[in-house]
Order: C-alpha cells, then sequence, then structure tokens
C-alpha cells in the first residue's frame, strides 16, 4: 500500500489535475456538531469526502455531485441506509476536495480508494477482488495456465480477470479443446520429430490422449509443428479471431440434446458456460483498448476540461483552447497521443482496466454526456479550421 493507514495527511497527489486542490478537515466529538460544521462550510460543489476515525484512520472515501447535500445526507437518520449510519459513528473527523466536475471526482475516488484500502469501501479493493491472468506459454510445449502475474514464460497474456473456479474452468476446458498438455513441468517432452539416437517407446503421462483431450507431446504422439498448429489455435480464439468455437459447442450440444444424450448435452453446456464466460470478459477488454475520442466536461465554475481518452485510457487533461497557441499546442498534444499504436489485451494492467470500465459505466449512466464527445478526427478539424 502506497501510504500508512495510521498516518493520513492528505489525500495525496492527483494525476489528473496539475494545480493541488485544498483539503479541508473538520472534527468534533459528537455527530451534531460534525453536522453543523458540515452546514457552515461544505460547499455545494463536486469532489471527494473521506470519514476519519478517532485514530485517525482514513475509514471511507466517497464522491459526490454536491459535497454539502452528500455528507448532510449521513446524518439524517430516517433516510440514511444502515451502511451509511455505521461510517457515521465510527467517524471523528471529515476531510474534503473539491473537484472541477462529478466526472473528474469519480476518477479521484477510485484513485483513493485503491491508493487508501478504506475498510468501509468494498467496490475496486485491490485486494477483495482477486484478479489474474490467462497466461499461453512455458516451452518447449506451450499450454494455456492462470497466474496472478505474468513472467517470462508467457509468450502471450489475457487478461486481467476475476480469479474464481469459472476461470479455472474455462482453462481447463480450452486445453482440453485445443488438445494442449497441462502436465507438471517437470514432465519431459519429446515430439515425434525430434531425432533420437537410440528410440524408445514412451507411454502418455495421463489418460488425456486416450479421451482425445491431448496430442500427447510428452509421449513424442505429435510432431512439434502439429503442436504449434493447436498453440496457434487456442491463440486465435483467445484474440478474438476464432469465435466459431462457441458456435461449434452450441451446435453440439443442440445435437446432443435432439438425440436425448442428455448427459452428454449437460456436459458439453458445462463446457460452453465457463468458455463463454471467459470469451465475454476478453472481449470486453478488446473494446476498451478502441476506445479513442476527446470528452469535454463542463466544469464547476467555468472549469472546462477536455479528457483525451485513447484505448480507454486517459492520456491527458486540458483546459478547453481558445486562443490560436492554445489550439496549436492541443493540436500538436492529442495528435502525439492518437498516433499511438494499440497494445495488447495483457497489456491493460488492473488499475487501467478499473479506470477504463469506469468510463465505461459513466457513459451508460449518463447516455446524453455521448453528444459531448469527439472523434480524433473531428478533433483535428476543430484545432485546425478557424470556422469551427
Amino acid at each position: 500500500m502506497l501510504f500508512s493507514q495510521s498516518a493520513f495527511n492528505g489525500f495525496g497527489p492527483n494525476d489528473l489535475e496539475t494545480e493541488k486542490r485544498d483539503l479541508t478537515t473538520i472534527s468534533a466529538d459528537r455527530p451534531a456538531r460534525l453536522r453543523a460544521s458540515v452546514r457552515s462550510e461544505c460547499p455545494r460543489r463536486p469532489g471527494v469526502y473521506g470519514m476519519l476515525d478517532q485514530r485517525g484512520e482514513l475509514i471511507y472515501v466517497g464522491k459526490a455531485k454536491s459535497l454539502r447535500s452528500r455528507l448532510l445526507s449521513y446524518f439524517r437518520t430516517k433516510s440514511r441506509d444502515k451502511k451509511a449510519g455505521r461510517i457515521i459513528r465510527h467517524t471523528s473527523s471529515i476531510v474534503w476536495e473539491h473537484s472541477a466536475s462529478e466526472f473528474s471526482a469519480l476518477l479521484r475516488e477510485l484513485d483513493l480508494i485503491q491508493r487508501w484500502e478504506p475498510r468501509f469501501n468494498v467496490q475496486a479493493q485491490p485486494k477483495r477482488s482477486k484478479q489474474i491472468f490467462l497466461c499461453l506459454g512455458r516451452r518447449p510445449a506451450p499450454y494455456l495456465y492462470l497466474s496472478s502475474k505474468v513472467t517470462r514464460s508467457a509468450e502471450a497474456w489475457y487478461g486481467p480477470v476475476s480469479s474464481s473456479a469459472m476461470a479455472r474452468e474455462a482453462v481447463r476446458h480450452l486445453n482440453d479443446l485445443f488438445q494442449l498438455r497441462d502436465c507438471p513441468r517437470s514432465q519431459e517432452m519429446v515430439f515425434s520429430d525430434q531425432q533420437e539416437l537410440f528410440p524408445v517407446v514412451r507411454a502418455p503421462g495421463c489418460i488425456r490422449h486416450d479421451l482425445g483431450t491431448c496430442v500427447a507431446p510428452c509421449a513424442a504422439l505429435c510432431s512439434k509443428q502439429s503442436y504449434e498448429e493447436c498453440v496457434n489455435s487456442a491463440r486465435q480464439f483467445l484474440e478474438g479471431l476464432r469465435p466459431s468455437l462457441i458456435v461449434d459447442l452450441e451446435e453440439a450440444m443442440a445435437s446432443a440434446s435432439a438425440s436425448l444424450q442428455f448427459e452428454r448435452a449437460a456436459a458439453i453446456r458445462n463446457r460452453l458456460e465457463a468458455i463463454q464466460w471467459l470469451h465475454d470478459r476478453l472481449e470486453r477488454l478488446r473494446r476498451l483498448r478502441e476506445q479513442s475520442f476527446v470528452y469535454c466536461v463542463d466544469g464547476h465554475e467555468g472549469e472546462d476540461r477536455w479528457f483525451v481518452i485513447h484505448r480507454s485510457q486517459i492520456r491527458a487533461v486540458m483546459p478547453v483552447p481558445e486562443t490560436s497557441q492554445e489550439k496549436q499546442e492541443a493540436r500538436e498534444r492529442v495528435d502525439s497521443i492518437f498516433a499511438d499504436e494499440p497494445g495488447r489485451v495483457g497489456d491493460l494492467i488492473r488499475e487501467r482496466r478499473d479506470r477504463a470500465l469506469l468510463i465505461m459505466a459513466w457513459f451508460r449512466r449518463h447516455s446524453e454526456e455521448r453528444e459531448k464527445t469527439m472523434s480524433p478526427a473531428k478533433v483535428t478539424k476543430l484545432l485546425t479550421d478557424p470556422s469551427e
């Protein structure tokens, strides 16, 4: 964790703003006095706030469109929820920091939750939501496996996705479908096209070859080229280039059901559910990598901002350019950002992925805000054409 829970002395830096925002603190020994301080001091503007207990530990972080209204809601005993009541009972001090807009406050809240890990915040907690990568690698016979971090043995990686039984089932079924080995790394691999001075007959290390779910590179029952073809097929599916696998499973399940082979149909259904689960999450990550636009955010008291979003990452935040010089500088900066090549799905680490998902959720909840976005081409035209 970046900061010590027992030594809170401020929210810390904000990577989305260059100017430092003042932090206001109020303290009291009773909720009634805290409420009175909120009434007299808290502004009606967007921002983030934090609750501190008697030891000075940050126990909760939130955001608000209006800080004053949101904080006063914690003291309304008849209308507040149970969690708000628990939080305010443990609170001795309240801190807040105003933001240029509700959108800025939303992003700041996510950053602070992941940085401080307050105990009353559940969502976006790094330690409460375990993430894992799906890796393809480990020579000389690569296969699919799950790992909490990407190591040099991985030739390709995808995710992160939630660490769950569904993820483990998906990996197991994909190794079966593409006939990749899943034996221990200590197992010797021998391909049929390897020349041996004294050839020996080898038996497969497990029954998967007999079941038709592994080409058995441990027993020289496949060539290196044929195994690589299996690996490439798995890679194509994970990169979204082979969606026919799901269609094939759906057809196989329907055929088994029509033939009254219900146990086989149920087994295919379970396999399909796990693979579909993984496919949907990787597809969502791929969509995140394709989002590039400029979002024009109306700020409080004229603090309007342009959020330059490339591959679903906020690459720059700048005041709306007005003068010719400002437009020239903005165009050069925006053009250089949009010229960046896309990375792999696996390059979207957890913190950046959470921010990207938060941006997508914002536009789902506030569909009218999409009208304030501009494509890269429109931005370039706006900053170039004097008539715009």
